[in-house]
């Protein structure tokens, strides 16, 4: 797949191209709810995320999620209403967040779980990633899948396709899997725990993957709503490295970590290790899994080279 492949639009007619500079007039009129210093700890490694970033595309995306929650949520009452139900049956608004390794994923959930909250109809916003839904190490060995960590058959989908089940159907509380990045691995006995926010976010790979069989349920068949971060994979191999080369320096130096045999590679050696990985293992399965599941999204964010988003893709009613 060539680079060129990623600039097209998914399935135009679809979508509303809306251009940066006519969405971000979207939020002409609202006010920015986070400072300058909340966004710095916000914002992920090598991302450059700033507050204008965050007023012309974040924040009316947030409101947009919010009216969508709102507008669900009242619809889930009145269903309720019809039918004749006395308990309140609604249940979490769940938000998917798609895209490549370093694409900035973890950044946007996370701003978008700040905003969210900071609007009235959706205070209580919370996160889970598919990392804790990745099989533990020990059994990656097993099938022989250590060297395709990340790829769709690395996680335990039907796991994941459970605790979305539950949330969707309103438990008081769901459990989900803790894994650790500087162990590289999931965590025995420990767990996030998620009691029935009015929006969870739900960030990773693969998480817009079509269900294995025409008989099974697809993770995505649990979204109300989904996004989709895009770029173009030569920008995407360029974050990746110097995302692994500022590693080097903080997460990799600690004696436990995972990745400590790292932390003292010469700059060139680093550079031709983070292609390596990127060519062998992060470009492959952009191409093969992750890329092909963007035109399932609500809405796609383009980036370019900064980081910067410059165009929006919303899927039409």
């Amino acid at each position: 797949m060539s680079p060129e492949m990623s600039t097209q639009a998914p399935a135009p007619e679809l979508y509303r191209e809306i251009p940066r500079a006519e969405w971000a007039r979207l939020a002409a009129g609202m006010a920015q709810p986070l400072t300058e210093t909340e966004v710095v700890q916000i914002r992920g490694l090598g991302d450059r995320l700033d507050l204008v970033e965050v007023r012309d595309v974040y924040l009316p995306l947030s409101r947009l999620l919010s009216l969508y929650a709102t507008a669900t949520k009242r619809l889930g009452a009145e269903t309720a209403e019809f039918l004749g139900e006395e308990t309140d049956s609604t249940t979490p608004f769940v938000v998917g967040v798609a895209g490549s390794v370093a694409v900035g994923k973890s950044t946007i959930a996370r701003l978008l779980r700040e905003l969210m909250s900071r609007w009235s109809d959706t205070p209580r916003v919370e996160i889970i990633t598919t990392d804790g839904f990745l099989y533990p190490n020990a059994e990656l060995e097993r099938r022989g899948l250590m060297e395709r960590k990340g790829f769709p058959e690395s996680y335990d989908r039907r796991a994941l396709v459970e605790f979305l089940i539950q949330i969707k159907s309103g438990v008081p509380e769901a459990r989900a899997p803790f894994y650790s990045h500087m162990r590289y691995d999931i965590v025995p006995d420990a767990h996030v725990t998620v009691r029935r926010p009015d929006v969870l976010i739900v960030e990773g790979l693969n998480v817009l993957q079509p269900p294995p069989t025409p008989n099974d349920v697809a993770v995505s068949d649990l979204f109300d709503f989904s996004v989709y971060v895009d770029a173009d994979p030569a920008h995407i191999e360029r974050w990746y490295v110097d995302r692994f080369l500022a590693l080097r320096h903080s997460a990799f130096s600690n004696p436990s970590s995972f990745f400590r045999v790292f932390a003292d590679l010469t700059d060139e050696d680093a550079v031709a290790r983070a292609l390596g990985f990127w060519t062998e293992i992060n470009l492959p399965n952009l191409e093969e899994n992750v890329l092909p599941t963007r035109h399932r999204a609500s809405l796609v964010l383009r980036k370019g080279r900064d980081h910067a988003v410059e165009r929006i893709q919303l899927r039409k009613l």
